[in-house]
């Protein structure tokens, strides 16, 4: 496999600036309220991203469909994976997703705190016992995710690709 410059993108959202970095082959990171000027980015799979994340928030899109590096461990991938599939205007308890994923709530909470792809895998969806909100690691903490949460409640009554 070839080798490319990671590049990045930075782009306006309802919720801050979006960093993007990746390369042609894949996103490696994406930061919510990153600082810095913005740029459209020009790898394959920035560009791809930021493509996407932009018909998310415009309600026309509600999963990703973008190369992600990857995890570091095999389990790693299957606990990535249990994040992406609680459903677009979905939530689950941290308990919840570790008894689905064969893992502890508070297993759950720090692979939430450590996603390196927050919106793209959407650990905003996971909340505290009893629907409790929680913490969010990404832009400004537990505002960015009520927002994210009820962005998707808006959206998730109208069929989406």
């Amino acid at each position: 496999m070839a080798m490319y410059a990671r590049d990045h993108a930075l782009i306006a959202t309802p919720i801050g600036p979006i960093r993007i970095e990746g390369d042609d082959a894949a996103v490696m990171a994406v930061c919510i309220g990153a600082p810095g000027s913005l740029t459209p980015g020009s790898a394959a799979a920035v560009r791809l991203a930021v493509e996407q994340i932009a018909a998310w928030f415009a309600g026309d899109r509600d999963s990703f469909d973008v190369p992600l590096a990857p995890a570091r461990t095999p389990r790693g991938e299957v606990l990535r994976q249990g994040l992406i599939d609680v459903g677009y205007g979905d939530t689950l308890s941290y308990g919840a997703l570790a008894q689905r994923l064969g893992s502890s709530a508070r297993a759950i909470g720090q692979l939430c705190a450590r996603n390196p792809f927050p919106l793209i895998v959407p650990c905003h969806r996971v909340l505290g016992s009893g629907g409790a909100l929680g913490h969010y690691s990404a832009g400004d903490g537990t505002p960015t995710k009520s927002w994210l949460l009820e962005h998707e409640r808006r959206f998730a009554k109208r069929t989406l690709i």
